[in-house]
């Protein structure tokens, strides 16, 4: 779950599970004279609209910091074998759906503690030390199921899909994880046959508009809404209190159009 304190004290929660569907639009209408559409087409988009299934177990029952008296942001959630068994759940069921989109979501899911292997300098990518055993452990089992599955596929345009798959999770969080503030990322893959990418700027402009350049879509602009919960505080008695205001938080939408540079 993602956790926004706001200046007012209130709080705005954003599923993962809505971050994602966000990043399937993203990937849905990828594609125009500069950027090649993504292939597998369906399999590209169903894992990045999907890459954090892993997440459906826990939207169902948020977790509560007992000391803190709040809800921990998602980088704050332990790693513990509940969670871990919900993430190996999420990638043995979309492969069931679709093989090619799991490996994708599995090889995202380990990525996120190795650094996102290298995919991208910008932003830097989280690379965790030292980790618990159990973390240890579902990523090794993990990396060994990817080596057996990857080379039953493209490889070299399966590492881009990969690579688009962290675009589009970087694109969704600028959006979800605070209010929309200049970025970048880098590098951005043009297509299959040009491997070197290319930096993407990402600056919002105001009315909710957000300035992509070079722009990667195949519409002249592009809206999205994000669906999300906005509690009136962020601090809670009780376990009980804080999961009562998150099921009666009414469902949201914060609406953004990614647009052309002028």
């Amino acid at each position: 779950m993602i956790v926004r304190d706001e200046p007012d004290g209130s709080m705005i929660m954003i599923g993962q599970s809505d971050h994602s569907k966000l990043s399937g639009v993203l990937a849905a209408h990828w594609g125009n004279e500069q950027f090649e559409r993504p292939r597998p087409y369906e399999s590209c988009v169903r894992a990045a609209m999907l890459h954090d299934c892993g997440w459906f177990r826990y939207e169902a029952n948020p977790r509560f910091d007992e000391k803190l008296g709040r809800t921990p942001n998602f980088m704050h959630v332990a790693l513990d074998r509940e969670q871990l068994d919900a993430f190996q759940w999420g990638t043995d069921w979309l492969t069931e759906i679709d093989p090619y989109s799991g490996l994708l979501i599995n090889k995202h899911r380990t990525g996120l503690w190795r650094g996102r292997y290298g995919s991208v300098s910008h932003p830097v990518a989280f690379n965790v030390t030292n980790p618990a055993e159990t973390l240890n452990q579902f990523i090794l089992a993990n990396e060994a199921r990817q080596k057996q599955e990857e080379p039953k596929v493209n490889s070299e345009e399966f590492r881009i899909n990969y690579q688009l798959l962290q675009v589009w999770d970087f694109l969704s969080l600028f959006v979800c994880v605070r209010e929309p503030q200049v970025d970048y990322i880098e590098p951005v893959p043009l297509g299959y046959s040009n491997g070197k990418g290319v930096r993407m700027d990402f600056k919002p402009a105001g009315g909710g508009k957000i300035v992509l350049d070079p722009y990667p879509f195949d519409v002249p602009s592009l809206p999205v809404g994000l669906v999300h919960r906005h509690l009136a505080t962020n601090k809670f008695p009780d376990k009980a209190s804080f999961q009562q205001a998150y099921y009666q938080a009414p469902l949201q939408l914060l609406q953004f159009e990614f647009v052309r540079p002028t």
